[in-house]
């Protein structure tokens, strides 16, 4: 059965994205540094060791849940995010240049029903989720299971909160701790 997991590499304030995040400069100020530890500097290049771990975990996922406004600020990531279906919860429906990208399903159910378009296309491989609303409402509606922080020793101070607003305390299981000099990696299980 698929897990779904959100991965995020945040700040140990709690910010996923640095200050003035507009569609001109995604993820804001400084954003790089939140992913110095994955890719070799200025390239997309992954690292060996740890980094190369988590993105073959990462690449094995069999499809993407993502917010609205991650997906439109990468412009849907060419309509290719590894040759994964990518899932979009939203309130509206797409402009005319997903109709380019096959790969890309809006959802305007809710994420209940996006989550679970998800998991019947990944089958028994994980879905991977992407962004800070999107994380909080699969929360909210008891339908993510994993959680996958890339805790980078950065202290930002503004920019967005990756749980910004949540609806009740949530309680989490951990389930792996991967400590290195330049991120702590922590896995939790979300409790229900």
């Amino acid at each position: 059965m698929s897990t779904s997991v959100l991965y995020m590499s945040m700040s140990l304030d709690g910010f996923i994205c640095g200050p003035n995040d507009t569609p001109e400069n995604p993820g804001g100020d400084d954003f790089d540094r939140l992913h110095e530890w994955i890719f070799h500097a200025g390239t997309f290049d992954v690292r060996p060791g740890v980094a190369r771990e988590f993105m073959d975990e990462f690449t094995a996922c069999g499809a993407i849940l993502a917010g609205r406004r991650t997906v439109e600020q990468v412009d849907h990531w060419g309509g290719d995010h590894n040759g994964l279906p990518i899932f979009v919860p939203s309130h509206r429906p797409p402009g005319p240049t997903v109709a380019n990208y096959p790969l890309v399903t809006y959802v305007l159910d809710g994420i209940e029903s996006a989550m679970a378009q998800a998991k019947a296309v990944a089958g028994d491989k994980n879905v991977a989720m992407h962004g800070a609303y999107t994380g909080q409402k699969a929360l909210e509606a008891g339908v993510l299971d994993e959680i996958q922080i890339h805790q980078v020793p950065v202290l930002f101070g503004s920019g967005r909160r990756l749980f910004e607003v949540l609806p009740d305390r949530v309680e989490l299981e951990v389930v792996r701790v991967i400590d290195t000099p330049e991120v702590t990696h922590l896995r939790y299980r979300v409790q229900r």
